[in-house]
């Protein structure tokens, strides 16, 4: 009886000490687990960002090209507007002199 019981003692011991080893995998399992996965998020997140920006810059050139546009268009206009007054035309000195 006595060689049983210590034998089994001694069984019972690696058993107890491979499901301590495997709760230890586990864990660290989970940590690295919940590690990705808080990357992962971090990753989506960072992509929605950059999205965002991308659609951004593209609505400021968009609306910096409307602008020049409107800005060559008031430009003309305002040439237009000195070369059609006489306030704006140039003086020819000589022709008065004569």
């Amino acid at each position: 009886y006595r060689s049983r019981k210590h034998s089994s003692k001694v069984e019972r011991a690696p058993a107890t000490m491979m499901n301590a080893d495997m709760d230890a995998v586990e864990a660290e399992n989970q940590v690295e687990l919940e590690e990705k996965t808080r990357l992962i998020n971090q990753v989506l997140e960072l992509q929605h960002t950059l999205e965002d920006l991308s659609a951004r810059v593209d609505a400021v050139k968009e609306e910096n090209l409307k602008l020049k546009s409107e800005n060559q268009v008031l430009g003309q206009y305002i040439e237009n507007l000195m070369s059609a007054s006489s306030v704006f035309q140039t003086t020819d000195t000589k022709s008065k002199r004569k």
